[in-house]
């Protein structure tokens, strides 16, 4: 008898292809009924309700209830971060139409990696940050310099409150697609949040994609050289 704790449990939960979707749909990090999923999976509602049964068991999503509604997210961020890490070992997906070959492309350029910004905009915001010295690279997270202090500041981020968030506050997360570090955590999400409330970034309807505005560009090569 093992006394490890059973891998093989959470694995049949990722290796069933329609909850492996669910799973990475959940990963623009907002909540979404059964039936939302059932039609980014293409699946029957009743079918998606059975999977998010099991990933409740299994610990991998929760769920809010709001009238008769029951509605989904990742547990956590290391669900998400574990997820993306699985992204980087997969192979890319079989492009059947120019729907999909549209919908993988977009999220390549701009995506949502469950409270941060990813893709080759986040690569490359990130490329940005580094080249400015508003931050520079540690073992396994960024740290800020106190030039990076002065400018998150004047960006709108209070560091002293994301500094105080039980989590990491700069972690380097390995993009799946690109390949290369972004910038994460709690400050990534202060980043992000604060890139929405611009509307330098809009979501792309039914995936986890995001498309920067007309003032998001110029806002991006202004402020960030980008």
């Amino acid at each position: 008898m093992s006394i490890n704790p059973n891998i093989a449990e959470v694995a049949s939960l990722l290796a069933e292809p329609s909850r492996a979707t669910i799973l990475t749909s959940l990963m623009d990090g907002r909540f979404h009924t059964a039936s939302e999923l059932a039609l980014m999976t293409g699946i029957t509602p009743q079918t998606a309700s059975f999977h998010l049964s099991k990933l409740i068991e299994g610990r991998l999503i929760t769920f809010e209830k709001h009238g008769r509604h029951r509605y989904y997210q990742l547990a956590n961020q290391d669900i998400a971060s574990i997820l993306e890490s699985f992204l980087t070992l997969s192979s890319p997906p079989e492009v059947r139409s120019l729907r999909q070959s549209s919908q993988v492309q977009s999220l390549r350029e701009a995506r949502t990696c469950y409270d941060h910004l990813a893709g080759k905009l986040g690569v490359d915001l990130t490329d940005a940050m580094l080249a400015n010295q508003y931050i520079t690279t540690g073992e396994t997270e960024f740290i800020v310099t106190a030039k990076g202090e002065v400018f998150f500041a004047h960006f709108g981020l209070d560091l002293y409150m994301l500094k105080r968030k039980r989590r990491a506050f700069s972690h380097a997360c390995l993009d799946w697609s690109e390949r290369r570090h972004h910038l994460a955590g709690a400050l990534g999400q202060g980043l992000m949040h604060q890139l929405f409330d611009l509307g330098w970034i809009v979501r792309v309807p039914s995936i986890r994609a995001v498309q920067v505005t007309e003032q998001g560009a110029q806002g991006f090569k202004s402020v960030f050289d980008l």
